[in-house]
């Protein structure tokens, strides 16, 4: 049996370690500077463990869910 989210250890404790990742993986899939992206809102979702960042750059913005445990992109979602 596997311990239950809250008795793992997350990879993404902080919200800054989020948010990092976040820029990371939008700076790569759309080719733009880590300079030129936006944070304009984060959420932890307690039961599920999971990020939610949204960003902006140019005209763009986009939500990215990120798992906490594993400390990876699950889900980049362009609004």
């Amino acid at each position: 049996m596997s311990p239950g989210i809250g008795l793992m250890k997350r990879r993404l404790e902080k919200e800054k370690d989020a948010i990092a990742l976040a820029v990371s993986g939008i700076a790569k899939k759309y080719d733009v500077k880590p300079d030129d992206v936006k944070t304009l809102e984060t959420k932890y979702h307690d039961d599920a463990g999971d990020w939610y960042v949204a960003l902006g750059w140019d005209e763009k913005k986009a939500i990215i869910k990120m798992d906490s445990v594993r400390g990876t992109i699950t889900e980049i979602k362009e609004i």
